[in-house]
């Protein structure tokens, strides 16, 4: 782990929010009185049940309320701070749309919003438009869309703006098991581009991928924090991974263990795959068969400007010797059809020549042993006569005498 010191991105102390009826008399105490640092460059979760508080502080995050108590910094000003706002990317929980515009009007518009105008935003739009699989649907209003659309789209003007904070609640929901890796990928992109990523989230197993410290929420206080690894691992037990062994190895690990163990709690069992994974290897094979598919289907590929520079100049010397390696073959496969027609033409020639010579033999054979039968006949009939006029003119003799 790196010694180096990471500025913070995110700082609250003491902060607290308190809900007021109309005779500003105490409502509801959402956020009570919590602590926690979010330091740039790591993916931060933000997690509890309904109700605890997640959403209020959000909401003080991005400057959308303001908080009863404490202290709250954001890139090191207050929340509400116009510089801060342009360097934060939020996707709420619900996305709010125009449904009148297309997907790249909205994208335009959210971009122009940050000043983004001509080729640049162009550019963005398009980049976006195919990082999130809706190339397809650019100029289809957003107010068809499925809501695993919208959350895409939500996502890609979340990103206009190549923020340095970004706040993703519930980034996954609607989503397909690949759209929710495909976020999860780019989460831990940005997450190597020195970004910082504020992620609340629900599906637990989410927020195990991706993030590196999370917060849980209850009743508006902090109840754990700490490093994901840390407050996972379970120090009493202990797990080994071995390859597979048959029945007679097996019982021998097993008699060792319990003899130098002293204990008769030990588990055999196979590894398995997760349902995500098992589900995105059925789905790659059935793209690499050609299926076709009616719905979203991103280009596998990131934004360019939300790559680092070294990613970039990795991926095009990437492309280029893929492009390179397959032009190759190609020019070794046409060379091969092409003397594969030459040596098929000169065997063609050779076989046309010898069947024309073996056919003449057979014909010339075939008349001289024509020929041959009808003479062997003549000769015969021609005996036969003789032998008759010989036989008559015997008898002839015998008759006179």
């Amino acid at each position: 782990m790196s010694n180096v010191k990471k500025e913070s991105v995110i700082t609250a102390v003491g902060l607290s929010k308190i809900f007021r009826d109309f005779w500003a008399r105490p409502k509801a105490r959402a956020v009570n009185d919590i602590d926690f640092e979010v330091k740039q460059g790591e993916v931060f979760g933000l997690l509890g049940p309904n109700g605890s508080g997640k959403s209020t502080t959000v909401k003080m995050i991005l400057g959308l309320l303001y908080p009863t108590g404490g202290n709250l910094k954001v890139l090191g000003q207050p929340p509400r701070a116009v510089e801060t706002k342009k360097l934060v990317g939020y996707l709420p929980e619900e996305t709010y749309l125009y449904k009148y515009l297309t997907a790249q009007e909205t994208l335009e518009f959210f971009g122009s919003l940050f000043g983004l105008y001509g080729i640049e935003l162009k550019n963005r739009v398009d980049q976006l438009l195919d990082m999130v699989g809706l190339s397809h649907a650019r100029n289809r209003c957003v107010g068809e869309f499925s809501k695993g659309m919208q959350r895409r789209i939500g996502l890609a003007q979340a990103m206009i703006n190549d923020p340095s904070l970004l706040i993703l609640d519930e980034p996954t929901s609607g989503l397909d098991p690949l759209g929710c890796r495909e976020v999860k990928d780019l989460i831990k992109l940005l997450k190597d581009r020195g970004k910082t990523v504020v992620v609340t989230s629900h599906l637990l197993s989410d927020i195990e991928d991706v993030c590196d410290r999370v917060v849980i929420l209850y009743g508006g206080e902090v109840r754990a924090e700490g490093e994901l690894n840390d407050l996972l691992q379970v120090e009493e037990d202990c797990q080994i991974t071995l390859p597979k062994l048959n029945a007679k190895q097996t019982e021998k690990v097993l008699k060792s263990l319990r003899e130098n163990l002293d204990t008769d709690e030990i588990r055999v069992s196979h590894p398995k795959m997760n349902l995500e994974d098992f589900f995105l290897d059925v789905i790659n094979k059935a793209k690499q068969e050609d299926v076709q598919t009616a719905g979203a289907v991103s280009s596998g590929e990131i934004a360019s400007y939300l790559q680092s520079e070294e990613d970039i100049k990795e991926n095009e010397l990437l492309k280029s010797l893929t492009a390179d390696d397959v032009e190759a073959k190609s020019v070794a496969i046409s060379e091969l059809e092409e003397n594969d027609d030459k040596l098929t033409a000169e065997i063609n020639e050779q076989d046309l020549s010898s069947a024309i010579e073996e056919l003449a033999e057979e014909k010339v054979e075939a008349h001289i042993k024509s020929e041959s039968e009808e003479v062997v006949v003549e000769e015969d009939e021609a005996l036969q006569e003789a032998n008759k006029v010989l036989g008559d003119l015997l008898t002839g003799k015998f008759e006179d005498k």
